[in-house]
């Protein structure tokens, strides 16, 4: 199987959160979670003056585009290409170009390889952050985004949380 490398798809300004909810749609539609591996528009907090106050909101980094990591052939091109909001891929012609790993930097996006010693119906002991010291049985494990998400018990409820690779060990 290719390697999957992030690219850039080009949108009608105002619809990146759409156009990432119909991509996600598709995916799940179409059973390409393991081709099409993450859909994100990047965000960066700003402060804002208002009134004389300040406001911290969230704002996009690039209006317009929406970033993709997924493996590139016919199918998840035509899938991401037609998409309703998709104006097409950033590249020359009709050719995607994949980000560089000096590109991908400055957005907070890493390809390092993080292996882990836990699986999935693994149970985990969460060691650090909001969920410190809960335990869980692993869901869902996320490379590309370093997360796990176990299953906690919540107000006498099996709720699903999204936990880093760095706050959790097998136990």
């Amino acid at each position: 199987m290719a390697e999957a490398a992030w690219y850039v798809v080009h949108t009608y300004s105002g619809y990146e959160n759409k156009v990432r909810a119909n991509i996600e749609k598709a995916i799940e539609n179409r059973h390409l979670e393991e081709e099409i591996l993450e859909v994100r528009v990047p965000m960066q907090d700003v402060v804002e003056m208002k009134n004389g106050s300040r406001k911290t909101v969230s704002k996009k980094m690039f209006p317009g585009y929406v970033l993709i990591n997924m493996v590139m052939n016919d199918d998840t091109w035509y899938v991401v290409r037609n998409t309703r909001g998709v104006t097409g891929f950033v590249g020359p012609g009709s050719k995607p170009v994949p980000l560089s790993e000096a590109e991908m930097k400055p957005l907070g996006i890493h390809m390092e390889n993080v292996s882990v010693d836990f699986a999935e119906g693994d149970s985990i002991a969460v060691v650090a952050g909001v969920w410190k010291d809960t335990v869980g049985v692993v869901q869902r494990i996320d490379y590309g985004k370093q997360t796990a998400t176990i299953n906690v018990e919540l107000f006498g409820r099996e709720t699903p949380v999204e936990i880093g690779f760095a706050e959790v060990r097998k136990m």
